[in-house]
């Protein structure tokens, strides 16, 4: 599959909300990894890191790999401690927006934009998917006028609930402050099980059964919220395999998840 050679572009050429200086880490951006053609199917990828970092592994790797079935993707540089709530979720959102603004332009379908995230990419995959806007149209900037609906999402052993026992207590710490820990109605707030509803979109989660890093309770939580409002879901359990995986490409079991999801995404029509 012919890939085309990849770029930068920063969500806010103009300075992001809330920055607080001028470095990378305060200029949110996308990395594109485009599949040439026309009207391509595209995933933004928001790769994990306990919302303290970006693991690499989590981010071009999986680019590559989705381009080789005929999908765009999209590697976002979201902000990370110390940027707390709401910066992340606003780049993640903008990052939508972008890519179907200039959907045209990156030869992508507008209406073919999933969200992919791993661990707590994965809760910000999952708050995206439960926490949008069909996009402002009285908006100057003309990106603003974008919805920030993904129209699928793809969960990797992902951070799903705020709440105890099953947290991951490092990334809501990063992510809320420490005064989160004794806020149990901002805990509920950003746990997203409790935030789906019947327009969420289709849902594909796997993570393995003795993750010691992100309990797997994580993905069940979500999945049991799907199915209550009734939203198509894939969820795959693996045996066995550490926190942070990837691609699993060294779990001869796990690492069929890769197949799995794309057989799921070519059935939900991205192929």
């Amino acid at each position: 599959m012919a890939v085309e050679e990849q770029e930068e572009q920063l969500l806010w050429p103009y300075g992001a909300p809330y920055s607080l200086g001028d470095t990378k880490e305060d200029r949110p951006a996308i990395t594109t990894y485009l599949v040439q053609g026309e009207n391509r199917p595209a995933v933004v990828i928001c790769p994990g890191g306990g919302y303290g970092m970006r693991a690499y592994h989590e981010g071009e790797p999986i680019a590559r790999w989705l381009n080789t079935l005929g999908i765009s993707a999209f590697v976002v540089r979201y902000r990370v401690a110390p940027y707390q709530y709401p910066c992340a979720l606003l780049d993640a959102q903008r990052a939508i927006r972008t890519v179907r603004y200039d959907a045209k332009r990156f030869g992508v379908d507008p209406n073919r934009i999933g969200l992919l995230g791993f661990s707590a990419g994965g809760h910000l995959t999952a708050n995206a998917g439960t926490d949008y806007d069909t996009g402002n149209p009285k908006a100057v900037d003309p990106i603003e006028r974008q919805s920030s609906r993904p129209d699928l999402l793809v969960l990797c052993y992902p951070v799903i609930t705020m709440t105890e026992p099953y947290t991951h207590t490092g990334s809501r710490s990063n992510l809320l402050g420490e005064a989160a820990s004794s806020d149990h109605g901002m805990k509920e707030r950003h746990s997203a099980e409790l935030n789906v509803t019947a327009d969420t979109p289709p849902t594909f989660l796997w993570h393995t059964s003795d993750d010691a890093g992100v309990p797997v309770e994580n993905s069940l939580l979500m999945a049991g919220a799907l199915r209550k409002h009734g939203v198509l879901f894939d969820l795959h359990v693996y045996a066995k395999g550490k926190h942070g995986l990837g691609l699993a490409e060294d779990e001869l079991h796990t690492s069929g998840w890769t197949d799995a999801c794309a057989s799921w995404l070519a059935y939900n029509g991205f192929e």
